[in-house]
């Protein structure tokens, strides 16, 4: 089987295109890098040539509320047309556990306008809904820092390790579409403002997160439920210190 992954050289692609390679199928990396480009068209249908299976795990470049949508809706219209041109046989994304709830976030309101394009499409499909990925905890930290103070929610969140994604990812591609979502998450689930709590202490960090409920999340205000999946997810093998003790992030 032949295997476009879109973003294929980014964080998730790359540990996808791996894990395909070694389970003895054709998967290719395709991204502006590589001479891919899904929001201007180019090579598009030169990389789709005999292609069964596009996985599409690129992110926005932008957070930008305009940006961000913009850049799922073009590169989704684009992307799809593509496929239906070359005959595709599954389409699969990865998009983001709680993405229906979280339409006050500028970000979460591109990727519901993605998911809506693959629905609409007509080329079967499978949606993975992935929590949020231990990687992005830096991240986490920037968004909810106010000056000197870090104000977070306490909301709860089930975070994931980006190889248990790649996994679940290889598996979904590999499997017949389902027309619909699957939901993947980690073994742990804890509240958002005592987990970065325990990050800033493995990395050194002396600041004390204040718990907030009125805090926001990329724009949105959270609920216990509003990040976390519901019944029957998958879960992932690798817990917050398996994870930071195999990362090589900075004591």
């Amino acid at each position: 089987m032949k295997t476009l992954v879109i973003g294929g050289t980014g964080l998730i692609g790359s540990k996808l295109v791996k894990l395909l390679i070694e389970r003895g199928h054709d998967a290719i990396a395709a991204s502006p890098a590589t001479g891919v480009n899904t929001i201007t068209g180019e090579g598009l249908d030169v990389a789709l040539a005999g292609v069964d299976t596009v996985v599409d795990v690129a992110n926005s470049p932008s957070f930008e509320d305009r940006a961000v949508l913009e850049f799922f809706q073009v590169s989704g219209r684009n992307l799809l047309a593509a496929e239906a041109r070359a005959g595709v046989r599954h389409h699969v994304a990865l998009s983001v556990v709680g993405t229906h709830r979280l339409a006050e976030s500028g970000y979460f309101r591109g990727k519901i306008a993605q998911e809506q394009l693959i629905v609409a499409a007509g080329i079967p499909y499978t949606i993975v809904h992935s929590t949020q990925f231990f990687e992005f905890l830096g991240g986490i930290v920037q968004s909810g820092t106010q000056g000197d103070e870090i104000r977070l929610s306490p909301a709860f969140v089930q975070p994931i390790a980006s190889d248990d994604v790649a996994q679940a990812m290889a598996d979904a591609t590999l499997a017949a579409p389902v027309n619909g979502t699957v939901e993947i998450a980690g073994p742990e689930r804890v509240r958002l403002a005592e987990l970065v709590q325990r990050y800033l202490r493995k990395t050194g960090d002396a600041r004390r997160v204040q718990t907030d409920p009125g805090a926001r999340y990329f724009g949105a205000l959270l609920d216990d439920d509003t990040l976390v999946p519901g019944s029957g997810p998958r879960l992932g093998k690798i817990d917050f210190e398996t994870w930071f003790s195999q990362s090589g992030a900075k004591k």
